[in-house]
């Protein structure tokens, strides 16, 4: 269906560019991140993907069911961890809001978005995914 592009070079200090130049921005580790610093890091960029990638697929799952999904967002939070054996991993956590829906029926639809997102699909059994579902009660 589609296929995205970008090139890195230098690893987290160096720079992303895609195929498309939609995408041209200066990586940094977020350790050496100083004030006034314009770039991101691999993480930030992921929590974005998630993010827009969960909300789509909640949208897509409120039509299916003919929920009125309204105002809603998701803010995804992407932490970098290591493990003993000296590896990296990460962990996700989801944030989920829509106003216009109880909290226990948007709960419903995240679950379900969890099965159409391809992010979801991605990390399922490899990345701990943590989602919290924030409505009007």
């Amino acid at each position: 269906m589609y296929t995205a592009t970008v090139e890195v070079d230098e690893g987290r200090s160096g720079r992303a560019r895609s195929r498309t130049g939609a995408l041209d921005m200066a990586l940094t580790r977020p350790a050496e991140r100083g004030a006034g610093d314009t770039g991101t890091d691999p993480e930030e960029l992921f929590a974005a993907g998630y993010a827009a990638c969960f909300r789509s697929a909640l949208g897509v799952v409120a039509r299916r069911r003919r929920v009125a999904l309204g105002e809603a967002s998701v803010t995804a939070s992407v932490t970098l961890t290591s493990a003993a054996d000296g590896a990296y991993g990460l962990s996700v956590e989801l944030r989920v809001r829509a106003s216009g829906l109880p909290t226990a029926r948007l709960r419903e639809l995240a679950a379900a978005a969890h099965l159409v997102c391809p992010y979801s699909r991605a990390v399922r059994g490899n990345v701990p995914v943590l989602t919290e579902a924030v409505g009007s009660g």
